[in-house]
Parts: structure tokens; C-alpha cells; sequence
């Protein structure tokens, strides 16, 4: 399964479900990143630390091991 980090720039997923296990899984929800959601890679620095991915017409950044715990298809 892949998850929101290996998305490619400008690539599109739909989100099928959290790791909820991973101690930011709530704020992972409560900013949007809801299971099937469509988001989209739209920009990362360097060190791919943080992303920002493209979701419900906003642009919101999230450290990569938070992107390690939205699983997309």
C-alpha cells in the first residue's frame, strides 16, 4: 500500500485510511485528511520534510512521518 509521502509531485491520491497508531492520527483527521479525499503533492523542500498537499481547495504542510501514516491509493 502506498502512502502519502511516496506521492510524486504534482501527483494525485485518494486517501483509504490512517494509521492510528501514529501519536498525530487525530490531527491527521482533524485538518482533513479524511479517508476519500482526493489530495495532491504540490510542493516539498530538500529534504522532503515537510510536504504540502493540495486538499479541499487548501494547501496544507505536514511532516513526512505524518504523510507516512495516510495510506493512498
Amino acid at each position: 500500500m502506498k502512502t502519502a509521502s511516496q506521492l510524486n509531485f504534482g501527483e494525485y491520491g485518494i486517501i483509504t485510511g490512517i494509521d492510528h497508531s501514529h501519536p498525530s492520527a487525530r490531527r491527521i483527521l482533524e485538518v482533513g485528511f479524511t479517508p476519500g479525499q482526493q489530495i495532491e503533492l504540490i510542493n516539498s523542500t530538500a529534504f522532503s520534510d515537510p510536504l504540502a498537499f493540495s486538499l479541499r481547495g487548501s494547501v496544507i504542510a505536514i511532516r513526512k512521518s505524518e504523510a507516512d501514516s495516510i495510506f493512498v491509493q
